[in-house]
């Protein structure tokens, strides 16, 4: 009887310990998927056979793939800098989207030379206030410009986030 005793115990003290554990952690960041979408100008700032630098002022729209929909239907405006080296792109960009509701969120993106951008949520107002988190994000599709100086193109992105509590 001593034994069953220790046993539920034991076994009661894993439970909540498994509780303590992985409870938050299954609650820790709220995934997102989204497709956005932008346009808008670019400006070459320097170009020769081995450097080019550009930046960019781009406006666009964001929807979610995700079943939970959240981050749909946003739009953004992301200024940026851009460096091409040896064939290779890198830079850094901060945007600015806003929801149905007037509410935004401010991101860094960083475009590493491996072609994959880093999304990560800087700060946020209204329902966004308090939101860390980040994403990595592929392009999808880089359309032809539509004038010389313009740019078309659409990204995935997917990640997670978290809001204070």
């Amino acid at each position: 009887m001593a034994q069953i005793k220790m046993n539920t115990k034991i076994w009661s003290l894993v439970g909540v310990l498994v509780f303590i554990i992985f409870i938050p952690a299954a609650q820790a960041g709220q995934p997102f998927d989204i497709t956005a979408c932008f346009s808008g100008e670019r400006t070459v700032v320097a170009k020769s056979s081995e450097l080019r630098v550009e930046s960019s002022l781009t406006k666009g729209t964001w929807l979610s793939n995700h079943e939970n929909k959240v981050l749909h239907d946003m739009t953004s405006i992301c200024a940026g800098i851009l460096k091409f080296e040896s064939g290779k792109a890198s830079g850094k960009a901060y945007c600015k989207v806003m929801d149905a509701d007037g509410d935004f969120i401010i991101m860094e993106n960083i475009l590493e030379e491996s072609s994959e951008i880093t999304f990560k949520f800087l700060q946020g107002t209204g329902k966004w206030n308090g939101i860390k988190g980040e994403g990595k994000g592929k392009v999808l599709m880089k359309s032809r410009p539509i004038t010389p100086d313009s740019i078309q193109n659409c990204l995935r992105v997917t990640g997670t986030f978290e809001m204070p509590r």
